[in-house]
């Protein structure tokens, strides 16, 4: 992992084609912007694992949809 320190209105570029700019810190809080093509997906860490964990739950989901009981008969 690459840690680096910006002061306000200071940015990273990645790549080509995205810059991460810091906008403000207040506290513990810091607000960044993002700038990217529409094509890349932006998502915050906690709904990715939030999704992921639905997702998981619903694959363990066993559903009957025959209305047999169990073993078939």
């Amino acid at each position: 992992m690459l840690v680096l320190s910006r002061r306000t209105n200071q940015a990273i570029h990645i790549g080509d084609d995205i810059v991460l700019t810091v906008l403000s810190v207040r506290g513990d809080q810091v607000r960044l912007g993002i700038q990217a093509p529409d094509e890349v997906t932006v998502l915050r860490d906690e709904l990715v694992v939030s999704v992921a964990e639905e997702n998981a739950a619903a694959a363990a989901t066993v559903i009957d949809v025959a209305g047999l009981p169990r073993g078939g008969r």
